[in-house]
């Protein structure tokens, strides 16, 4: 996982769900100035104040900045409301994500909670890494492993309409939440949803996966303390910390994923940058697959690797 970099999106998608509240510009102009000021103090980026008025308020953007200081706004929470949210950002670091509820991720607006990390943008890229290996038209069965949200699983289904999806987590309450979102997107009979730990819950399809996806805990415990407050007191631990070196979880899937993936799977994970080499070594001393590749990020860091079970030879 990344660190918070991405703006968050109000769950309340439609603002005429609600009732709405007016305002004028100047009320709202310094409102924001003073929420920015607040910012500033903390050295967070003042440009989540906007976020928080144009996502989290639905406050029409053009009309704000072109607005004279007297005229009406309308907005889906109160300036109260706002103050309120805005204040326990400051006080406890809490994400915008998880106040506001949700959060863009490709093409999707996910329900997020913290009962699963927030999705990153740099995630995104997994699904088209699936797409430049097996093509729009794959079948067989694909997998996420601890699927969290949900992001990777909805990629996946929308990404592969030939394809059956499952998802796989040991939180029952990150479990509702991607069933949750896999519904409101309209693929909830696309994806099949699993609890348990990796690949147990599928030990029924040994030996016949297509491929398996994850983005699994990576950080080294004795890190977590030190990352973004943001992240280290409220996103799942469960979800982030990968034991002594980081690489608990990496290392079970590298040994386990060969009795499941057919010959010719495609074994693909997001991995912590500077991680790479000492996954590709794992990789290569099972002797399971094939010589795996390092794929970075937009930012150059190493964040994905992938390799292929090796075919069996008649």
């Amino acid at each position: 996982m990344g660190l918070i970099s991405q703006q968050p999106r109000s769950q309340n998608g439609d603002p005429a769900r609600g009732a709405r509240v007016e305002v004028t510009v100047s009320q709202v102009r310094a409102w924001r100035n003073q929420a920015r000021s607040g910012a500033l103090a903390q050295d967070l980026d003042p440009a989540e104040v906007d976020w928080l008025l144009y996502e989290g308020a639905r406050l029409d953007r053009l009309k704000f900045r072109l607005g004279q200081p007297g005229d009406r706004l309308s907005l889906s929470r109160s300036l109260e409301d706002l103050s309120q949210l805005w204040a326990q950002r400051l006080r406890d670091r809490t994400p915008l994500q998880y106040l506001l509820g949700s959060v863009p991720w490709r093409n999707f607006n996910l329900l997020v909670s913290p009962a699963a990390l927030i999705p990153r943008p740099e995630t995104e890229a997994i699904i088209d890494i699936v797409l430049d290996t097996k093509g729009a038209d794959s079948a067989g069965i694909w997998v996420d492993l601890g699927t969290g949200s949900g992001a990777i699983a909805l990629g996946l289904a929308q990404a592969l309409p030939k394809a059956k999806i499952y998802a796989v987590d040991c939180s029952a309450e990150a479990l509702n939440l991607a069933r949750t979102n896999a519904e409101r997107h309209g693929l909830g009979d696309r994806i099949q949803f699993h609890q348990g730990s990796w690949f147990e819950p599928l030990a029924a399809h040994q030996g016949h996966l297509e491929g398996m996806l994850s983005n699994p805990p990576y950080i080294p415990s004795g890190e977590i303390p030190h990352l973004q407050p943001e992240v280290s007191r409220h996103e799942p631990h469960l979800a982030l910390d990968g034991g002594d070196d980081g690489l608990t979880a990496l290392r079970h899937l590298v040994q386990t994923a060969p009795d499941y993936l057919q010959p010719g799977g495609v074994w693909l994970v997001e991995i912590m940058s500077g991680q790479s080499p000492a996954v590709c070594q794992l990789l290569q001393d099972s002797g399971n697959y094939e010589t795996p590749h390092v794929i970075r990020d937009f930012a150059g860091h190493d964040r994905f690797v992938r390799t292929q079970t090796k075919k069996r030879h008649q």
